[in-house]
Formats: C-alpha cells, structure tokens, sequence
C-alpha cells in the first residue's frame, strides 16, 4: 500500500456535527404513539385518532429515566409510517387535535422537548417519509407535505440535535405507486432550519450499523468508500413490513468489512461515516404488556453498550413508554442500573506516568479533551506505557484517537506488567473515536498499548486505564452463532443483488 493511498485515506475526517454526535455516543429512541394503545408494532393509518389517550402522561418520568441511564438524548417518533402525528400539526387532522388526549389541546412533542431542557437532555426528532394515512402518499406532491412536517418541527421546538430519517416506504402495502423520496430537499431543509442537527440513518452525518441485534462489527471503521452512502440502498434494505424475524435476525445490509485497506483499495472517494447501533430494550418497539416479561437484562444491556459505545459504534436504545403514557417500571429500573453501573465500572481511574517510543507531549493522553499524541516519525510498530506507580487491580483501558486527523489504527494489542514480566491480556482492531478493550482482572504496575499496524503514524487522544470496579460483561454463549447467521444473511444479500444487477444488464441489451 502506497504512501499516497493512506494520506488519501486519512485525509477524511468528521464534521463538527458529527464529532458533536460521537462525543454523546449513548442516546435513547422513544416509539409512542397510536400503536401504543392499540397493541401494533405497524398500523395502516386507519386507527381513529381517539385511540390516542394516556390517562396519566409524564414526559418528566421519562427523561428522569433516560437521564438515569447516562443517556445524553432523546429521540422521539413524532410521526411513524402510520401517519399519526403527536403534535397538532397544520398538515392533517391525524394527530393529538383529534384525539381525547386534553380535550385536542396536547403537544406531547412540546412536552418532551420541554422535559429534555428541564433536565439538560438533548432533543431529535423522528419523522418517518412513509405515510400510510396522507392521501397524497405516492405522487410528487407527498414531498411538499412532509417538507412542511419538517419545518414545523424545526422550527417550533427549540434546538434539535438530530434527525432520524427511516427509509421504509411499503407503498405496495396500500396499493400506491412506489413514492420516490426527495432525500436532498430533506436534507437541504434541515441543513438550512437546523444548521447543527445531525441527519441519522437515511442521511450523510450516521449510518445504520446494519441490523437491530445490538450487534455492532469487530472492526467499525468510519472512512468508508463514498459509495456507502446511497440513500435508496438504505431505503431498500429498511424493514418494509412488520417482519418479527426481522427483528430477530438482525440483518446485515452492508458488508463486515467496510473499511480495511483491502476494502478500499478498488475507490478513489471516500466519507467519514460513523456506524450507530439502534436496538429495543423489548422485543418490540412500541409498548405491549405482553412484552412486560422480556425487557432485555442489565447485563445484556451491558454488553451491548460495551459493544457499540465501547466499539467505535454510538448507541440508540429504545425504550417505549407504556398506555398511561409513563415508561414500565421493570424498562425503568434496568434502565437505572444501567447507569448505576456504567458509572462504578468506570469510577476509579487510574493515574499514570505516560512514555513513548520516540513522543515528547504522553501525558496529554491523560486528558479526555482535544489534545493528543503522535510519534516523530513512521514506523512498524508504535509502544505507549502507562506506568502506574504501584499494583492495581485492572480490568479495562478507554481509548480514542484525536480524529481530527482520521482513522488511523488498524490493529494492536494490550499487555501488563505483572510480577515483574509483561504479558498480553487483549487484541483489538480498530480504535477511533471510543475503543474500550476489556479483559480479565489483572493485577499488575503498568499497562501498554502496542500499535502493530497503523495508516502512517497514530494520533493518539486518551488512554486511560480504569481499576475494576465490577465485572464488565462477556460475549453471551450464542454470539458465535449470531454472527455466523449475520454472514449467512449477507451472502445471501449479495447473491441476490448480484442476480438483480444481471438481470438489469439483460434488459439493457
């Protein structure tokens, strides 16, 4: 690999806005709306808007919740692809102005960005482009209708952190014609009324991860050939119908490897594409009482956020509020010791003396800010130590590269000293912009990083090592076999495209 095709590479890097969205890399979704009271996952447009009517609404209990978790936002469905809009929109009288819920006079989108100030979270917003009850759903003029849902959104709620644009658009379902979304005008809108506000899934700041398992890749590279991003790609490979194996499997749309140099070697354009990983605390999305017994464990709550926060991936876990318009206790308590723990495990860092091979600014790396680290000049291999003084218990290591300057580590390893030798205790692959390597409780006097291949020189952020505080969590037994169905799924993905791309090339001749 040539010199100049890694200054290619690593001469992409993050926007404001995006490094803004990888800093809060945890956030919670909240689907509620008319399929809340109707026991739906998916619902046509066809409920009557007095289905809507929590008895008891308590957006602050919410945001307490999430606030709990160590969750940084909120992002709510004002509008799923039934069409039912939760704050009385000019657009369509399928809304909470034709609901029970205080006589038509609600705004539940008010009130949860109202909450989200109150308790010093941020606010996105969810507007899905498939509309199942608008009549114009299916013909050009469909864009200027949600163009208009759009606005008032951002316009009339304060700051907006992000959009989360869904790409389903089952227009078969309802015997329309196929609606082609206007995604630049979306975009254009957005960028125009909420020049900070981050566009999720369907857009150019965070991609989907590829499934809704909590599954995040071993190596989750953020420069990625420019061809990624390809909205109708996206749209096609969304969930078109209220698929539970869908659900399950957690399909993957894209490839395992999206970012090693080999992956690259065949492109000339690339972006910074950050991977988020949006996954339920229940089976479903919208609140069922049946669920009630399936709320997902703390300990695989745990795992997921090691796995997309601690894996160069953000976080988007779900967590639906119920019929009286309050979050379950059992989501809520979980929620809770969510937090409670991610707080202990990483409570008691550990304070050291920094050395390189061949740096002169280490202890920066001690500083969770904008400064970092790199080396004089390139090398095989780089080595940087943390000495601790005295032997600690020791069970993890958080670390970042200052991505103002890429991507760039490839691969490495975590070794300790103990009893006077050094010994690897972890291999990780890539690091960006969070990397937390994990592994068995040690004791031991100081901690390395080595660097084993890397694009050019590192440009290392933070390394700080953390004392065990609790036992961070472990694959679960299943993984392996998760996984191996997620390459089954993705060769079968690519077989298929590959017969559609011929069959194309067919009609053409």
């Amino acid at each position: 690999m040539t010199d100049s095709r890694l200054e290619l590479y690593t001469s992409v890097t993050p926007s404001s806005t995006q490094k803004a969205m990888m800093r809060d890399n945890f956030n919670v979704f909240i689907h509620y709306g008319i399929n809340t009271f109707c026991n739906k996952e998916w619902s046509d447009g066809s409920l009557p808007a007095s289905a809507f009517n929590p008895s008891s609404q308590d957006t602050d209990q919410w945001i307490k919740t999430v606030k709990s978790s160590g969750a940084k936002g909120v992002i709510l469905t004002c509008k799923h692809h039934d069409g039912f809009c939760l704050w009385p929109t000019d657009t369509t009288d399928y809304s909470v102005k034709s609901s029970p819920y205080k006589n038509g006079s609600g705004d539940v989108v008010r009130e949860v960005s109202d909450s989200c100030r109150k308790y010093g979270l941020k606010f996105g917003v969810y507007l899905s482009p498939w509309d199942r009850n608008c009549p114009l759903y299916g013909s050009d003029r469909y864009n200027d209708f949600y163009i208009v849902q759009l606005r008032e959104l951002l316009t009339g709620y304060g700051e907006i952190f992000c959009v989360w644009l869904d790409g389903a658009c089952g227009s078969y379902l309802d015997g329309k014609p196929k609606q082609v979304y206007d995604f630049k005008r979306y975009y254009e809108t957005i960028r125009a009324l909420q020049p900070n506000c981050c566009i999720s899934n369907c857009g150019p700041d965070v991609r989907w991860v590829g499934n809704e398992a909590g599954y995040a890749r071993k190596s989750e590279w953020n420069v990625v050939p420019s061809f990624a991003f390809d909205t109708q790609t996206i749209e096609d490979n969304s969930q078109q119908a209220d698929d539970k194996e869908f659900r399950k499997k957690g399909i993957d749309i894209v490839a395992e490897d999206l970012g090693s140099r080999k992956a690259l070697e065949d492109y000339d354009k690339f972006i910074w594409y950050p991977a988020e990983v949006d996954v339920s605390i229940r089976p479903g999305w919208f609140y069922h009482r049946a669920e009630n017994l399936s709320v997902r464990s703390l300990n695989n709550l745990l795992y997921i956020w090691y796995n997309s926060v601690g894996g160069n991936s953000m976080l988007l876990l779900n967590v639906p509020p119920d019929r009286n318009g309050r979050i379950h206790a059992k989501d809520a308590s979980t929620l809770s010791k969510l937090g409670d723990t991610l707080r202990r495990h990483f409570s008691a860092p550990i304070h050291c003396v920094y050395t390189t091979s061949g740096e002169t600014h280490a202890d920066s790396l001690g500083a969770d800010d904008d400064s970092y680290c790199t080396f004089d000049e390139i090398k095989s291999e780089y080595t940087v130590t943390a000495d601790f003084g005295s032997e600690r218990l020791v069970d993890k290591v958080a670390l970042k590269e200052q991505c103002d300057y890429s991507q760039r580590v490839e691969s490495a390893y975590i070794e300790v000293l103990s009893g006077g030798k050094w010994r690897k205790v972890c291999d990780i692959t890539t690091i960006g912009f969070s990397r937390i390597a994990t592994f068995k409780p040690v004791k031991c006097s100081a901690l390395r990083l080595v660097i084993t291949s890397c694009r050019l020189k590192p440009y290392l952020s933070y390394m700080m090592p953390y004392a065990f505080n609790g036992k961070t969590p472990r694959a679960p037994w299943y993984s392996k076999i998760i996984k191996f169905f997620h390459k089954i799924n993705y060769a079968v993905y690519i077989a298929r495209e590959n017969r559609i791309k011929a069959k194309q090339s067919d009609e053409v001749k």
